[in-house]
C-alpha cells in the first residue's frame, strides 16, 4: 500500500511535491527563530541527581552569592604606591558597574593584627591596608600568613591577589507555577543577555588596565557566557566548514553542477526544518550536541550520494528509459537499503537516551529526529528535483575505473590470511586499550590553553588554592550543652541582660571535631583551600597572643563580633539554627594523576575510620560529588549504550537479511572498527569524556550503512551472476565507490570539528573520523574477504 502510493502520488506528482516541502521548509523556518542555545551548569549534569539537590540546600542554608574572580598579578611588589593605587582605581571602576553589588579586594581585609589598640576596639573599627596610617608591610604580612585569606585573596608568594567581584542578586520571576513554559525561558533568556553584557562590560574594563599588570578573569557566569561563544562559533564554524566541503566532494565526485544543487538542496530543507522542529519544541542546543548540525549535513549527504550514485549506474544501463522510469527504479531498490541504515543509525542514537547525562539523552533525541527528517526529504524533495531537470544534463560521461576500490577488491580475493592476521592484531590491540579505558578528567582540560577559561582556571589553580568546590557538612547531636572549662577572659564583654543562647552552642567536642576534619583535609595534597569555623578560631587565638579560647570565650566572642564581619567569615561555615558546621575546601583539579573517585572514597573512609565520626555525622557534597557522578556514569553509560547499539543492529540484520550467517559478517567489521577506537582512546591514555563516549555506539550506527548497502548489493548482483567473485568486483565498482565517497565525504566532514575550541569536540571529530574510514577499510576488505570465505549464499 505504502509502495503504491510513493509510486503513484509522490513520484507522479512532483511539482505539487515541491511546493508542499517549500511550504513545510517556510512553516519551520519561521519557528527556527525560537531556536536555543544552553551553556548552563545544569548541562553538564546527571539528570535528577540527588547530589545537586542536596547542593541547592547547602547553598541556600549557608548563603551563596554568584560572583566572578579576578586574579591580578601586578608589574610591581603588591603593596607599592602604584600596584595599590591602581588596584584601588581597578576596584572602583568595577564597582561603578551597575550589575555588580561589591568588591572585595586585598584592600578590604580587616586587619586585627596590626594594631596595639584593645582587641573589642579592633573589632569594632578595623583598618585594612588602604589607609594611611597602616604598617603596609605588616598588615600584608598578616594577610599572607593568615589561615582564612592565605591562598583565598593572595597567594602564598604574595605576587598574584583576587579581587572577588559579587553580582548584584537577580530578580526573581514572580509566581513561576504560573508562568508559561515560554515566559520561563524568555526570562531564562533575559539573564542569559545580561550576563553577556555582564562579561563584556568588565572585560572592557579590565582591558583599559592590561598595562598594570597580568589580569585574568574567572567564575561561573564567565565560563557560562564563554561556553555560549563556542557552541555559537562551533554551529556556524562547522555549518559552513562542512557545507563547503560537501560541495567540494560533490564536484569531485559528480563533476556537474545539477549533482551540487540536488543534493545540497536536500542538505538545506533537512536543516532548516529540523531547526525550527527544536525551536518548535524548545529544546536547546548544548555544547554537547553543537555539532547536530555538520552531523545532519553529512548524513544526509551520505543519503543523497547513494541515491545519486545508484540513479546515474542505472541511468547508464538503461538509456532508453525515461526519467519518471528511472526515479521509480532507484527509489525502489534503495528504499529498503537507506530505510535500514536510518534505522540502525536511530538505534545508535537511541541508545544514548538510556545515559543518565541529560545533554547526551537531548542529543539522542536531536539526531533521531534530524535522519528521520533527512530520510523523509530524500526520498521526496530528490526525486521532484531531478523531475525537473532537462534529460541531457543528467547524464555524466563514462565512469572511470576507482583505482582505490579495485585495489580494495583484489586485497579481499588474494589475502585473506593476511585479513584474519591483522584482524586479530586489531581485536587484541583494542582489549589492551578498552582495558585501559579510564573517566578521570579535569574540567580545565576541556578547554585549549589559550582560551581565557584555561588561563583564569590555572591560575586560580595554583596561586589561590585550586578550583573545584567540596562541601564536608558536619552534624552534631541535638541537645548539646557548653561546658565553662576555661576561664572567661572576656568578661568585659558579657552582658548580664543577654540572653542570647546562641553562645552556648559553641561545646568544645564541636570545636574539636570540626578542627580534626578540618587539619585532616588540609593534609590531603590533592587539596587546596580549606576554609572552616576552625580557621576563624585560628586567627582568634592569634589574636589572643596564641592563647587557645574557651567554649564559652568563643561563644561571646560569636556574639559581639560585627554583623558585617560575621556575615563574611562566620555565617558561611555554621548554622547555629541546624546544628551543623560547613568545611569548604577546593581541589587542585589540574594535578597531574588526580583520581576524584578514589579521593572522594578516601575521605569518605577516613572520616569514619580515622576521626572517628559515624555515618550520620557528615556528608559530602558540592560541584566535586558532582563531576565524580557524572565521570562514572559514562562507564555505565558506555557499557549499556554500546550494548543496545550491538543487539539492536543485530536483530535489524537479522530482520532485513533474515540470515544469521550474513547477520554476523555484516555487524563483525563496523563492531572491530568500533573497539579499535576505543581501544586506542585507551593506548593514547585519553580520559573518556562527555564527547568521547559516544563514539563507539555513533561509530557503529553510522558505519553499519556501508555493510548494508554494500551487503543488500551484492545480494541482489549474486542473483544474477551467482559468482562470488564476479559479484564482488561488480560491487566494488559501483556500491563500493559510493561507499568510498560517502565515507570520505563524513571522515572530512567530522575533521571540521578539530576548529572547535572545546577540547571534547575536537576528540570527538578526530576519532569518530578516524573510526568510519577504519569501518570503511573493513566494509571494502574484511566484510568481502568473510563472504567469500562463508558463502553465506550458497555455493
Amino acid at each position: 500500500m505504502f509502495a503504491h502510493f510513493y509510486q503513484n502520488i509522490i513520484l507522479k506528482n512532483p511539482k505539487s511535491i515541491f511546493v508542499i516541502l517549500l511550504i513545510t521548509l517556510i512553516s519551520f523556518g519561521f519557528y527556527s527563530k525560537d531556536f536555543r542555545l544552553d551553556a548552563s551548569s545544569e548541562t553538564l549534569l546527571i539528570e535528577g541527581d540527588p547530589d545537586l539537590k542536596y547542593l541547592q540546600e547547602i547553598s541556600k542554608r549557608y548563603g551563596s552569592k554568584e560572583f566572578l574572580i579576578l586574579t591580578y598579578t601586578p608589574n610591581e611588589g603588591m603593596i607599592s604606591d602604584s600596584s595599590i593605587n591602581n588596584l584601588l582605581s581597578l576596584k572602583y571602576k568595577i564597582q561603578s558597574l551597575d550589575w555588580v553589588h561589591s568588591v572585595i579586594t586585598l584592600l578590604d581585609i580587616p586587619l586585627l593584627n596590626s594594631s596595639d589598640a584593645p582587641l573589642q576596639e579592633r573589632l569594632n573599627s578595623f583598618k585594612t591596608l588602604k589607609d594611611e596610617e597602616i604598617d603596609r608591610v605588616r598588615g600584608f604580612n598578616e594577610i599572607v600568613s593568615s589561615p582564612v585569606f592565605r591562598n583565598f585573596v593572595i597567594s602564598e608568594d604574595g605576587k598574584t591577589s583576587g579581587i572577588i567581584v559579587n553580582i548584584k542578586k537577580k530578580k526573581e520571576i514572580n509566581d513561576i507555577s504560573k508562568k508559561t513554559k515560554e515566559e520561563i525561558e524568555d526570562y531564562k533568556d533575559l539573564i542569559k543577555k545580561q550576563n553577556h553584557q555582564n562579561i563584556v562590560e568588565i572585560r572592557d574594563v579590565i582591558k583599559s588596565y592590561e598595562n598594570i599588570g597580568k589580569i585574568h578573569l574567572g567564575g561561573i557566569p564567565m565560563i557560562a557566557d564563554d561556553m555560549m561563544s563556542f557552541i555559537k562559533s562551533d554551529i556556524i564554524v562547522f555549518g559552513i566548514g562542512v557545507f563547503l566541503f560537501i560541495i567540494g566532494t560533490l564536484w569531485f565526485v559528480f563533476r556537474k553542477l545539477i549533482w551540487i544543487i540536488v543534493p545540497v538542496s536536500s542538505c538545506f530543507f533537512s536543516v532548516i526544518i529540523m531547526m525550527g522542529i527544536l525551536g518548535l519544541l524548545g529544546w536547546k542546543v548544548t555544547v554537547i550536541s553543537s555539532n547536530f548540525i555538520a552531523l545532519m549535513l553529512i548524513l544526509t549527504m551520505a543519503m543523497n550520494i547513494h541515491m545519486s550514485t545508484r540513479f546515474l549506474q542505472l541511468r547508464e544501463n538503461f538509456p532508453n528509459k525515461d526519467i519518471i522510469e528511472l526515479i521509480r527504479l532507484t527509489t525502489y531498490k534503495m528504499f529498503w537499503p537507506i530505510l535500514y541504515t536510518v534505522l540502525t543509525t536511530v538505534i545508535a542514537f537511541l541508545s544514548l537516551i538510556f545515559s543518565e547525562i541529560k545533554p547526551i539523552i537531548d542529543f539522542g533525541w536531536m539526531m533521531t529526529l534530524g535522519l528521520i527528517t533527512s530520510f523523509i526529504i530524500t526520498f521526496t524533495l530528490l526525486p521532484s528535483l531531478i523531475n525537473f531537470v532537462p534529460k541531457e544534463s543528467i547524464s555524466l560521461k563514462k565512469y572511470n575505473d576507482s583505482f582505490i576500490t579495485n585495489f580494495f577488491a583484489k586485497i579481499s580475493q588474494n589475502n585473506h590470511k593476511l585479513i584474519l592476521i591483522i584482524t586479530s592484531l586489531v581485536i587484541v590491540l583494542s582489549l589492551i586499550g578498552i582495558s585501559r579505558l579510564e573517566v578521570e578528567n579535569s574540567f580545565i582540560n576541556y578547554f585549549s590553553k589559550k582560551t581565557e577559561i584555561y588561563k583564569g582556571m590555572k591560575l586560580i589553580d595554583e596561586k589561590l588554592g585550586g578550583t573545584t568546590p567540596l562541601e564536608v557538612i558536619l552534624k552534631f547531636p541535638k541537645n548539646e550543652k557548653s561546658k565553662v572549662d576555661d576561664e572567661d577572659e572576656f568578661e568585659d564583654w558579657e552582658n548580664e541582660d543577654d540572653q542570647n543562647d546562641e553562645k552556648y552552642w559553641f561545646t568544645k567536642d564541636k570545636i574539636d571535631k570540626i578542627s580534626s576534619v578540618h587539619n585532616y583535609l588540609d593534609s590531603l595534597p590533592e587539596v587546596g583551600k580549606v576554609l572552616s569555623f576552625s580557621s576563624i578560631i585560628d586567627v582568634a587565638t592569634l589574636l589572643n597572643n596564641n592563647k587557645p579560647l574557651g567554649t564559652l570565650e568563643m561563644g561571646v566572642l560569636y556574639s559581639k563580633i560585627p554583623e558585617t564581619i560575621k556575615t563574611e567569615i562566620i555565617d558561611p561555615y555554621i548554622s547555629i539554627k541546624d546544628n551543623e558546621a560547613r568545611i569548604n575546601l577546593r581541589i587542585i583539579d589540574s594535578q597531574e594523576n588526580l583520581r576524584r573517585n578514589d579521593l572522594i572514597k578516601k575521605i569518605n573512609f577516613d572520616l569514619k575510620n580515622k576521626i572517628g565520626l559515624k555515618e550520620e555525622e557528615f556528608k559530602l557534597a558540592g560541584v566535586l560529588i558532582l563531576f565524580n557522578n557524572l565521570l562514572q556514569s559514562l562507564f555505565k553509560s558506555q557499557i549499556l549504550t554500546l550494548g543496545l547499539v550491538m543487539i539492536g543492529i543485530f536483530a535489524m540484520f537479522l530482520i532485513l537479511f533474515k540470515n544469521i550467517k550474513l547477520s554476523l559478517i555484516g555487524v563483525v567489521p563496523n563492531f572491530i572498527a568500533a573497539f579499535f577506537i576505543l581501544g586506542i582512546i585507551g593506548l593514547l591514555e585519553i580520559p573518556l569524556d562527555m564527547m568521547t563516549i559516544t563514539i563507539a555506539a555513533i561509530t557503529i550506527g553510522i558505519a553499519v550503512d556501508n555493510s548494508i548497502h554494500y551487503i543488500y548489493r551484492f545480494k541482489e548482483e549474486f542473483n544474477s551472476l551467482k559468482d562470488y567473485k564476479k559479484t564482488l568486483i561488480l560491487c566494488h565498482s559501483t556500491v563500493g565507490r559510493a561507499i568510498l565517497n560517502t565515507s570520505i565525504t563524513i571522515v572530512f566532514g567530522f575533521s571540521i570539528l578539530v576548529l572547535s575550541k572545546f577540547i571534547p569536540t575536537i576528540y570527538f571529530g578526530i576519532f569518530t573520523g578516524l573510526a568510519m574510514l577504519l569501518a570503511m577499510i573493513s566494509v571494502l576488505t574484511l566484510l568481502p574477504s568473510l563472504i567469500l570465505l562463508i558463502k553465506p549464499f550458497g555455493k
